[in-house]
This record gives structure tokens, C-alpha cells and sequence, in this order.
């Protein structure tokens, strides 16, 4: 733009710096990096494809009556077991580059299916962890609840078996709180959450699913928007102080209780009710 309007004035052209100098003598501007940013992601923050995703919602629980009390969305999330999250520290101002901080070596996978009401409370989790047994230690040595759920898998994914044994977890752990006769549960299009038997034995047990738009979740997903990060970022203090107390190889035994303490501290109604009420993903009932 300025070399075009200086060649309309018969001017020589703008310098090699004459862009970044611009903006310095700017007190209103700033140079910022840009963020990669997934197309197909940003067109589904266009209105015009979001709106239909809450008339379909709408009009699907006056169809089925179902109540804001049932209603319930799900996500699954992946864990290191031994990583900690980055966080600020504090240097020498003349310090070059970012500070190293000293993790646990395990990069064992662990995933984590997580179920939360409209309402604000949450199911309990159903954590997968790799393996080929299920030890009944892991449970009663780590002080887990009883309702939680721990499944094994070879890699700590999710597979369509662990789907279908999650969906009854779900059931299990909300039946006895449904108000209407049906519930209503919003996922994502994970082939493990619409296998043939995952449909099934939602159809035989009363339990309505939605599937959200798809790429849609930065936006949608209240468990991605607000409260899998949290999660994260408190198990992450969690593996900080086992690593002070010379921990430096987080097992699978040292991974359930700093994940209790973890989820204890972050998945509060308080917490859940406050991205929802962000997010307004349930306010339109």
C-alpha cells in the first residue's frame, strides 16, 4: 500500500524496514506471530454452520421431552504419565532462550473418558491404561472410588470394545439420577462412541445421542474448551511434586492417585457450571 502511493507521487520506494519502523512509531500497533490454524476448523466457526447444530439440538429434546437435568456430553483426553505442563519461572533478565525443566522419563499413554451433566456435576471417569490385565490393586492401594472404572488396552486408546463398556459405565452411573424417561448424551464422531454395539445398547436403554458438527469442538466441546486444560495443568503439579521428592519414574501406581488429586482439584461443579455458563453450550433448554 505505501509503495503505491508513493509511486503515485513519483517517489521512491519504502526501505526493507520502513514496515517494522512504521509500527514502532505506532503506540496502537504491535507485531505479534501468527497461529497456525486448521481450515476446516474455521469454518465452523461461521455462524451460519453453528446455528443449525442448536435448532437440531432444540428441536430434538422438545421431540423426545428430554430434560436439562439428563442431558450430558463426553470426551476422552490423553495423558503422559510422566510430563509435566510448561510454566512460568524466573531468570537472569539476560538469559538467552527458555529455561529446561527436568520431567519423569516415562512417556507411557493413558487415556481418560470423561462424562459431564448440563448441570455442572461430573460422571465418574473411566480411565484406560496400557496393559493386558486389570490389577484390583490399583483400585483399593490407590484409594480410586468405586465407581470409578479402569480398563486396559495395548497402547492406552480407546478401542470399540472399551466404547461399548464406557456407554454402560455412563448408564450405570446416571440411571439412577434421570429425571425424564430418556437421556440425552452429545459426542464426537470417534468410531469407538458409534459402533453397532455402542447404538445398540443405546437404543435398549433409553439414551438419545447427538453427534457434534465435525471439526467443531474448539468451540463446542465444553470438556476441550475449559476443562480438559485445567485437568492437565493440575495433574502436571501433581508429577512436580512427586519429581521434588525424587521421583523420577512415574508408573501406573504413582499415575491414579496424582490423577485423583488431579481431578479432585479441577472437575468441581463449581468449575464445570462456570464453562458452561462460558460456552452457553446448554443455556439454549
Amino acid at each position: 500500500m505505501a509503495n503505491l502511493l508513493l509511486r503515485d507521487r513519483d517517489a521512491e520506494r519504502v526501505g526493507i524496514n520502513w514496515a517494522s519502523r512504521f509500527v514502532q512509531r505506532q503506540p496502537l500497533l504491535k507485531t505479534v506471530l501468527s497461529r497456525k490454524y486448521d481450515y476446516q476448523r474455521a469454518l465452523c466457526e461461521d455462524p451460519k454452520i453453528i446455528r443449525p447444530w442448536f435448532d437440531l439440538i432444540r428441536n430434538f429434546t422438545a421431540k423426545y421431552g428430554i430434560l436439562t437435568d439428563d442431558t450430558y456430553n463426553f470426551d476422552e483426553t490423553g495423558f503422559m504419565m510422566g510430563q509435566i505442563q510448561p510454566h512460568m519461572v524466573v531468570t537472569r533478565s539476560d538469559r538467552v532462550g527458555k529455561p529446561h525443566v527436568a520431567q519423569p522419563g516415562n512417556r507411557e499413554w493413558a487415556t481418560v473418558i470423561q462424562g459431564i451433566n448440563a448441570l455442572g456435576w461430573a460422571v465418574p471417569p473411566y480411565l484406560i491404561v496400557k496393559g493386558q490385565y486389570h490389577l484390583a490393586s490399583w483400585t483399593h492401594d490407590n484409594h480410586l472410588p468405586l465407581n470409578w472404572r479402569i480398563a486396559v488396552s495395548k497402547n492406552g486408546w480407546t478401542t470399540n470394545e472399551i466404547g461399548l463398556d464406557w456407554i454402560k459405565h455412563f448408564d450405570q452411573s446416571t440411571k439412577t439420577r434421570t429425571k425424564g424417561k430418556y437421556r440425552l448424551l452429545v459426542l464426537d464422531g470417534h468410531e469407538s462412541h458409534h459402533s453397532m454395539e455402542f447404538e445398540s445398547y443405546c437404543r435398549d436403554n433409553d439414551i438419545k445421542t447427538l453427534c457434534m458438527p465435525p471439526h467443531s469442538s474448539h468451540i463446542l466441546q465444553p470438556l476441550d474448551v475449559g476443562v480438559f486444560g485445567p485437568l492437565k495443568k493440575a495433574y502436571g503439579r501433581q508429577i512436580e511434586h512427586l519429581m521434588k521428592a525424587r521421583v523420577t519414574h512415574i508408573t501406573k501406581e504413582d499415575f491414579f492417585p496424582a490423577f485423583l488429586e488431579a481431578f479432585n482439584a479441577s472437575l468441581t461443579e463449581e468449575n464445570i457450571q462456570g464453562v458452561l455458563e462460558e460456552l452457553d453450550l446448554f443455556l439454549w433448554m
